[in-house]
Formats: structure tokens, C-alpha cells, sequence
């Protein structure tokens, strides 16, 4: 009886591993077959179209893992860059305009991996509660600014002739009044408990390292308010000279402002290049 059930049991297993590889075998597509990278390649260009980046994410790094010497390879790199940035990931952005820069320096496009590397780095007045409260950020956290302030005027210090070199000027002159007005809202801090020695310090940065900003002018405020406080009287006389000479109507009115938007993100997609 023993030999018997045993042989039922057998008997039932053999059966059972057939209609499992019966299931597989009629469920399973075959070996899958790996579409030629321009199928790739062109819908990804169909999906940022459409704005799906995403879908376009998605195709761009298809092209390359199973394409990585490919015709496609290397445009498909720099354009990962460009749909990363516009699907909100800039750090991915940011890290893949960087991997583009170590791996292809000489490509055409390496002036567009320069720029959206610091453009990238901040972006939180990209924001459109932000946008459209007109709310003052640079007394927040500006790390990332004074980062893409950086790498932007290596950009430019580089590619001066670029297609991208005018909307980094007008970044720059952005994030440099952004940076100017986040050091003199911690003068004005100091101000307030009397710590006039670092307001001081701060409102003397924005003259000398942070030069025709729109802050100037009140930056000279700070100094000559805290010298009065402190008694420098021959100093403050001479901040007051600066103010009648630079400002004859006392008024902030000769810095250079930024008419930045990010409405030209939409065209700045990288030129094709996969010769």
C-alpha cells in the first residue's frame, strides 16, 4: 500500500512540474527581442513632445544600458540631462550633466552640460507657489545658490560665445542679488542686538566681493548706521560722501536687474547630435 501511495505521490508531482512548464511555455513571449536604439532614440524625442519625461527617462536610459557604444549613446546621455531637469530631479540633472562632462569634453554639446550643471543647482525659485506670491527667498538657506552662482560663471568663463552664455548672465545677476540681499538680512539681524562689528562685516562682503548688485546702496546704509552707532564718526562722514556721489537721490537706482524667467526652458533643449 506504502509503494502504492508512494508512486500516486510521484505520480502527481511529474504532473504537475508539466503543466507549470506547459503554463510558463504558453505565457512566455519567447527571448525578448531589443528594439534598434533609434526606436529607442525616437520615442524619447515623441515623449518630451508630449512632456512625458518620465516615458522619455525611461527610453533615454534604455539607449544606455543596451547601447552604450551605439550611434545614439552619447546624445542620448546629454538629453538625459535636459529630461531629468524638466521632470523636477535636478539632482539627477545635476549628476548627469556631470558624468556627460567626465566622459565626453570634447562633444558639441559639452557647452549645454556646463550650463544645465549650474543651472541645476538651484532652483527653488523655480517653485510656483513662490513664482506667484513673489515671496523673497534669500532669507533662506542659499547654499545651493552661491553653488550654481559658481559653476555658472565657470560656464561662462568657458563658453563666452555659447547659444546659453546670455541666460546664464541673467541667472547670475539673479542669484548674485539673491546672495547680496541674504548677507544683509543677517546685517540687519545684527543690527537689531547691537552686534554692529558683524553687521559691519557682512554690509563690507557685499561692496567688495559682490559688486553692482541691487543692494549696494543699502549696504552703505548698514555701514554708515552701525559707524554712527559705534562712534565712528570720520568713517561714517565717508560712507555719507559714497552715498552723495554714487547716489545723488538717494536711491538705489543704478544696480543691474535680472529680467530672469524660466519660461525658456522650454527651447532649450539640447541640438542633436549623433553623427
Amino acid at each position: 500500500m506504502q509503494i502504492m501511495k508512494y508512486s500516486q505521490n510521484v505520480q502527481k508531482l511529474i504532473c504537475t512540474l508539466i503543466v507549470s512548464t506547459l503554463i510558463v511555455s504558453c505565457n512566455s513571449d519567447g527571448p525578448e527581442i531589443e528594439q534598434p536604439e533609434k526606436i529607442y532614440y525616437d520615442l524619447a524625442q515623441k515623449r518630451m513632445l508630449n512632456q512625458n519625461y518620465i516615458g522619455a527617462i525611461e527610453s533615454l536610459e534604455a539607449i544606455e544600458s543596451k547601447y552604450p557604444f551605439g550611434r545614439y549613446a552619447e546624445q542620448a546621455q546629454v538629453e538625459l540631462i535636459y529630461a531629468n531637469f524638466m521632470n523636477s530631479q535636478t539632482i539627477a540633472s545635476h549628476a548627469a550633466a556631470e558624468k556627460f562632462i567626465r566622459l565626453y569634453p570634447r562633444h558639441p554639446n559639452i557647452d549645454y552640460a556646463y550650463f544645465m550643471k549650474g543651472l541645476s543647482s538651484y532652483t527653488r525659485d523655480k517653485d510656483l507657489i513662490i513664482r506667484f506670491t513673489n515671496t523673497d527667498i534669500s532669507n533662506r538657506d542659499i547654499t545651493g545658490a552661491k553653488e550654481s552662482f559658481a559653476e555658472l560663471t565657470e560656464f561662462l568663463t568657458r563658453f563666452p560665445d555659447s547659444q546659453y552664455a546670455p541666460y546664464a548672465k541673467q541667472r547670475n545677476i539673479y542669484l548674485r542679488n539673491m546672495i547680496a540681499r541674504n548677507e544683509l538680512a543677517a546685517a540687519d539681524y545684527y543690527q537689531s542686538i547691537d552686534a554692529h562689528v558683524a553687521a559691519i562685516r557682512r554690509a563690507k562682503y557685499v561692496i567688495e566681493n559682490i559688486p553692482n548688485s541691487s543692494e549696494n546702496f543699502r549696504a552703505l546704509k548698514v555701514l554708515e548706521k552701525s559707524y554712527k552707532a559705534l562712534g565712528y564718526e570720520d568713517l561714517r562722514d565717508d560712507i555719507l560722501k559714497i552715498i552723495a556721489l554714487n547716489y545723488p537721490n538717494n536711491a538705489s537706482n543704478t544696480s543691474e536687474e535680472s529680467d530672469w524667467s524660466w519660461g525658456f526652458l522650454g527651447n532649450s533643449k539640447p541640438e542633436p547630435n549623433t553623427k
